[in-house]
């Protein structure tokens, strides 16, 4: 939630282009890419999660970018960039 404080340490902001996974590496950038629409967002890892059937859970922003928000989900592949 915005506010909170992430897996890292850091205040969430769900402004900024950002993700939680459950194994990759803090401070890793991926590639989301929206396969609907083909739109794409470079995000950074700083929380642990999702736990739930998601592979990866996007800040507000980032999703926004991609999809409509009041979707709610998106089917989407990603790929770690530099």
């Amino acid at each position: 939630m915005h506010g909170q404080r992430t897996a890292n340490g850091e205040t969430f902001d769900a402004y900024r282009w950002t993700a939680a996974h459950p194994y990759l590496p803090m401070g890793t950038k991926i590639r989301i890419t929206n396969q609907d629409n083909l739109k794409q967002v470079i995000v950074r890892i700083n929380d642990r999660g999702p736990y739930s059937h998601a592979d990866i859970d996007l800040s507000y922003a980032a999703f926004a970018h991609i999809a409509s928000t009041s979707r709610g989900n998106a089917t989407v592949c990603w790929r770690i960039v530099g």
